[in-house]
């Protein structure tokens, strides 16, 4: 049976308790929620941290807790977020992968204006930069690709022996300046990529579902979360992250595969464990 990878994001650096009461804000809320979540059958864990106020950090300390707890309790796969915070230096965006060595971390292929709050920079230096330090500290790229553009950089990073594939992408659909969240867009997508590559997907707010039934419909592995989307469904709040990977698993038996568990994971990404 085809086996197919749920990445749990419980957090993101935006959604708040306003928005929704469960978004899971501390190290000890993010680690319990991502316990549960593998328990419901997410393989990897996609981490980003919240400071006092609840804003999107990158400080290490807090990355290097919530991942103890985490490991304490289960071995769900930990990728963690390079571009949590705007306002992140290029060293900062790193220092924690040097010192957690994480299995995989993200990383967003290019820049962007996200269209509520400025300027998402990954400049050429920085990219080139993180791929040496994902490659010394043995963590797997999740390219981020927010646009078409940003495949063929991944491509072209690739070339140029920075990223060593194959690659695992990530489609990242209905940020506000990226690509919106269609089946059209996400199959001309997937469509530019190596045959050899593997791919996740997943769409933010009201494309939620119909990017979860694509992806799985594609072939496709599939993230879910909080942080992509605070509602369950129209005019119902999200319990807990726990529910999104619920109806993940329970759709990809409905479509006749299996939910792969983290070690399956580590084997279809080719990962060693952290």
């Amino acid at each position: 049976m085809d086996k197919r990878i749920i990445t749990v994001a419980p957090t993101g650096a935006w959604p708040t308790k306003d928005n929704n009461p469960n978004v899971p804000m501390t190290p000890a809320e993010i680690a319990r929620d991502v316990v549960e979540c593998y328990h419901a059958g997410a393989a990897i864990a996609h981490l980003h941290m919240r400071d006092a106020e609840g804003k999107g950090t990158m400080d290490k300390d807090l990355f290097r807790e919530t991942v103890s707890l985490i490991k304490e309790q289960c071995d769900i796969i930990i990728n963690l977020t390079t571009s949590g915070d705007l306002l992140a230096t290029d060293e900062t965006r790193q220092e924690h992968l040097k010192l957690l060595k994480p299995e995989m971390a993200s990383y967003d292929c290019g820049s962007m204006n996200w269209m509520h709050s400025g300027l998402f920079i990954n400049h050429p230096r920085f990219l080139e930069e993180l791929a040496v330090t994902m490659n010394e500290n043995g963590v797997k790229p999740e390219i981020e690709i927010f646009d078409a553009g940003m495949v063929y950089n991944a491509l072209y990073y690739q070339k140029k022996g920075f990223l060593k594939g194959p690659l695992h992408y990530q489609f990242v659909l209905g940020a506000a300046g990226g690509t919106a969240a269609t089946v059209e867009n996400l199959v001309y997508l997937k469509s530019l990529i190596p045959k050899e590559s593997t791919w996740s997907a997943f769409g933010i707010g009201k494309g939620h579902v119909p990017i979860l039934l694509t992806s799985i419909a594609l072939g496709g592995h599939v993230r879910v979360g909080m942080e992509d989307n605070v509602m369950f469904g129209p005019g119902q709040l999200a319990d807990s992250n726990a529910q999104f990977v619920e109806r993940a698993a329970n759709l990809i038996r409905v479509s006749g595969c299996e939910v792969a568990s983290p070690e399956d994971a580590r084997t279809i990404l080719g990962l060693k464990r952290g």
